[in-house]
């Protein structure tokens, strides 16, 4: 809970949840692009995930 400018008590809204399987449309690697910038973001055997330029 935070407190605007005003005073008044101001909600934040959970980030939104994305499944890693959804982003990489069942496979292991997705590209994701942020701005003029691609990012690699790979699920690696074990489970984890790499996000990498």
């Amino acid at each position: 809970m935070r407190l605007n400018p005003m005073g008044a008590v101001q909600v934040q809204s959970a980030p939104p949840v994305h499944r890693a399987e959804d982003l990489t449309r069942g496979g292991v690697q997705a590209r994701i692009v942020l701005g003029e910038q691609v990012y690699s973001l790979r699920i690696t055997r074990a489970g984890k995930l790499i996000l990498t330029k």
